[in-house]
């Protein structure tokens, strides 16, 4: 299965929190997963991080190793994302999220994440 990690799960990983549920890490840590984090979530918590919006305790470099350690790969945007994401419903306003969504239906993701609005679209939410 080909999973995407929402930019909460992936700081929740990093920092080995009790709020990832089982079922997450289980995703996570299965071999036989392909796992993304979305260049837009790692833009996020850059942009979040400096205007004091998040406290992240890593680096970007810190979190690039860890994503290597951990077969994370990054997954970059291109034109078939942003035409899913012309044509998604306004369920989530988050433009974060939302270019998430439309990642994983454009590239038949299932995405980790605890975001209630994530399953009003047509993707696979693993919680």
């Amino acid at each position: 299965m080909k999973v995407l990690l929402d930019t909460h799960t992936l700081i929740w990983f990093t920092e080995g929190s009790e709020r990832l549920s089982t079922k997450a890490k289980s995703a996570i840590g299965d071999i036989n997963n392909i796992k993304f984090i979305s260049i837009v979530s790692l833009w996020e918590i850059v942009i979040k991080s400096s205007s004091n919006k998040l406290e992240f305790k890593q680096s970007l470099i810190e979190v690039n190793y860890f994503l290597s350690l951990n077969n994370i790969q990054t997954l970059t945007i291109n034109t078939d994302h942003l035409n899913t994401l012309s044509g998604l419903p306004f369920h989530h306003k988050d433009p974060f999220d939302r270019l998430l969504i439309a990642q994983a239906i454009s590239g038949k993701l299932a995405v980790i994440s605890s975001d209630r609005h994530f399953s009003s679209y047509p993707v696979e939410v693993i919680w």
